[in-house]
């Protein structure tokens, strides 16, 4: 399998947090979800990757052979977004063409155009426009997308991209992650981060799971769910289950949470019902197990 981006031994040390060493791989041709709560060091680990921020220790290599960052042929290749303001707020949608024109040699402005209309953000055109600063939180990141978008790049690479954005416009991200993964034949990746996967499932491929500014589970999506398994039951069989089981939240009457699926036969011995667990499912019965031990 080839990868977009493999991540050797990245450290960075602040004051009251340490990420890494983090050893990770991002496979060329899908989208990849950086999933954890707030505070686990996805962005930390995105702003690494895309040079906005210095790393104390490590490499990351990049298309197979480049690991230069501030390389411009490498700054090229990928679509970077900040969820934060990304642009000035006092520009418009003018302003941004202008500048994404003038920054990047593969920035298309009539696709920038077409963007904007499909986001109903407006013609970056027109004489009267609105301010960033005017925006919802919602329209500024779909103002965002659309400037990254419209670059010919290998790689997006998106900090929280669906946090800001209604059902509707997250739907629309999914499909947006298809196209763009579909347009070079296996050729172009996605990485994005999240806290909240849900809205994100059908666009995720592979996922990562960060806790503590550790990577702490990886893998295809698939994978992971022959992995682990989604157990429920009857509360008065709980106890019995719990020791079995990375993850257990119980009630009065019954239980829920995950385990390994080498044992899902010792698991049915106490009644349970035993599934193939959702990504979100799955997400917070990692993340959860993680909290619990650090």
């Amino acid at each position: 399998m080839k990868n977009v981006i493999e991540i050797k031994g990245i450290t960075k040390k602040y004051k009251n947090f340490k990420l890494g060493e983090i050893q990770a791989e991002i496979p060329c041709g899908f989208a990849t979800a950086l999933i954890g709560a707030n505070g686990a060091g996805k962005t930390t680990l995105i702003d690494i990757l895309c040079g906005v921020t210095s790393k104390s220790g490590g490499e990351a290599v990049y298309f197979g052979d480049m690991s230069d960052i501030d390389n411009d042929k490498l700054r090229n290749r990928i679509g970077y977004c900040s969820s934060a303001d990304f642009f000035p707020l006092d520009w418009t949608l003018k302003t941004i063409a202008n500048s994404m024109e003038l920054g990047f040699d593969n920035f298309d402005r009539k696709h920038f155009a077409e963007l904007c209309k499909r986001f109903k953000l407006g013609d970056p055109t027109e004489k009267k426009q609105k301010k960033l600063v005017k925006l919802s939180d919602g329209n500024k990141m779909r103002t965002y997308l659309a400037a990254v978008l419209a670059r010919d790049t290998e790689l997006l690479v998106l900090d929280e991209p669906a946090s800001s954005l209604d059902p509707l416009a997250r739907d629309m991200l999914c499909d947006i992650f298809r196209e763009y993964l579909n347009e070079r034949d296996g050729e172009r990746s996605v990485l994005f981060s999240t806290h909240n996967i849900a809205d994100m499932e059908f666009a995720t491929d592979y996922a990562i799971y960060m806790s503590n500014g550790k990577v702490i589970e990886q893998g295809f999506v698939e994978d992971l769910k022959q992995k682990y398994i989604l157990v429920h039951g009857d509360a008065e069989n709980g106890e019995k289950a719990k020791p079995f089981m990375l993850s257990f939240a119980g009630g009065h009457t019954s239980f829920e949470g995950i385990a390994l699926a080498e044992n899902c036969d010792m698991l049915r011995e106490y009644d349970t019902v035993v599934e193939t667990p959702t990504l979100q499912q799955l997400s917070v019965g990692i993340l959860r197990k993680a909290e619990e031990d650090e």
